[in-house]
């Protein structure tokens, strides 16, 4: 990243993972976007400083001792063609009421990947609902991969069926390990048939998001079963044949928002595009649970 820089008298530093950094992060997101356990100093500390793949990389501004905005993208790892590669996942940004319409997020996103490509980071990749995908396919020139499938399935799986991927997420143990450890997550890990699924409970009973993982991972304990109950599925995954095996999507009136798969390189390693029929998605891959 470039130098400290100013922006209409506010200071632009890079996100960073010190107690008080990660309390006014903490203080911030609570205040736009409401208080959970999701934007908790313990949350926050989980997934800015210990993930495995790296801390993450964001750019904050700052009016003095007050946070006004701030935008991070977390470090993720996956397989694109077979070949793996990290990456970013854009998540947290929100600016403070008092500094609204000043420009914030373009700045910040743009000074936020010039850093992730300066870091080696070869792509960034996001899930954007209706009302903020505009703004990242007009001004940051992301693409627009595909909507989100949300429904429930009929049964859960115990296999995949063979199909070629160009991306998926790499969850070897230690990052599905630390992915479990979220202490705002709810999760039930099991080895089902040939697959490792996890379930998060979410705010309807009896109804478990669900995704699923080729083979058995280490980081899963062998004799654990699928919670009782719905498994809702949200993402994409073409080695499912979803359109086939029984799913229900969720009607649109039910829906709160339609999900959308956003993607963006920074380097040449990465595609220029992701190809849509071939992108393995789950709720692990991004930050709905």
């Amino acid at each position: 990243m470039t130098p400290d820089g100013t922006l209409g008298g506010l200071v632009l530093k890079p996100t960073g993972v010190t107690p008080r950094q990660i309390d006014a992060y903490a203080g911030l997101l609570g205040r736009v976007f409401g208080e959970t356990a999701k934007f908790s100093p313990e949350a926050i500390a989980w997934r800015y400083r210990d993930n495995p793949s790296g801390q993450v990389v964001g750019t904050d501004a700052w009016d003095g001792e007050r946070l006004a905005a701030h935008y991070v993208t977390c470090p993720t790892e996956a397989l694109i063609d077979g070949a793996p590669m990290k990456g970013l996942l854009s998540l947290n940004t929100a600016t403070d009421p008092d500094y609204q319409g000043r420009g914030l997020f373009t700045r910040l996103a743009e000074a936020t990947y010039e850093a992730g490509r300066a870091a080696g980071y070869g792509f960034v990749i996001g899930v954007a609902n209706a009302n903020s995908t505009p703004g990242f396919l007009r001004r940051l020139a992301f693409q627009h991969v595909a909507r989100l499938q949300a429904g429930v399935l009929a049964g859960v799986p115990r296999r995949f069926e063979p199909a070629a991927l160009h991306y998926q997420g790499d969850w070897r143990g230690d990052l599905l390990a630390w992915r479990l450890a979220n202490p705002a997550g709810r999760y039930m890990p099991a080895h089902h048939g040939e697959l490792t699924g996890v379930w998060s409970a979410t705010h309807l009973p009896l109804v478990y998001c669900g995704a699923f993982l080729a083979g058995h991972s280490t980081a899963v304990p062998p004799r654990r079963a699928p919670p009782l109950g719905a498994t809702l599925f949200i993402g994409l995954e073409p080695r499912l044949r979803l359109a086939k095996g029984g799913f229900l999507p969720i009607p649109e009136r039910l829906r709160p928002s339609p999900l959308n798969l956003i993607w963006r390189p920074l380097s040449d390693a990465a595609p220029r595009e992701l190809r849509p029929d071939a992108v393995a998605l789950n709720f692990l891959d991004f930050d709905p649970y």
